[in-house]
């Protein structure tokens, strides 16, 4: 008995009828590679700093924990989080699994990182991740949703 994927990176909300998809974001290898090596600098700086900051000696473990703690991560989470797709349709923009917003819904979209942020007029958040062209994605959901720049 199957019902269908419990968890899906791409959108399985079916559109309506006549409706159509304009475009589709998918995440970029090198934003997410980039985005983990910032990521991991943090951590290194961060574990260092509390092990300066307690005393021990050996400082340079928490460079070593954090980067390892970073790669973990991001090896572990890369073949889900590259497989993740957004649709933007003549009507709504539709997310991984049933994530669906009216582009009359949309209040904000604001860039964060390689990330693009969208707030429904409800306070809902979503979160296109890891886009080569953030800016671009940006745009062209402003565009879709009729919000001014900024």
């Amino acid at each position: 008995m199957t019902e269908g994927p419990v968890h899906s990176m791409v959108p399985t909300t079916p559109l309506a009828e006549g409706e159509r998809v304009v475009v589709s974001f998918h995440p970029d290898r090198a934003a997410y590679l980039r985005d983990h090596a910032w990521l991991a600098a943090g951590a290194m700086a961060l574990g260092m700093a509390i092990l300066w900051a307690i005393g021990n000696s050996h400082v340079w473990t928490g460079a070593v924990g954090g980067l390892a703690a970073v790669m973990v991560r991001g090896g572990y989470l890369a073949s889900e989080e590259l497989q993740a797709r957004w649709d933007l349709t003549d009507r709504r923009l539709l997310g991984p699994s049933t994530r669906a917003v009216r582009l009359a819904e949309i209040a904000t979209v604001r860039g964060l990182g390689s990330a693009v942020q969208v707030v429904t007029r409800t306070g809902d958040k979503h979160l296109i991740k890891y886009q080569a062209d953030r800016a671009g994605v940006e745009a062209r959901l402003r565009a879709a949703a009729g919000l001014r720049e900024g």
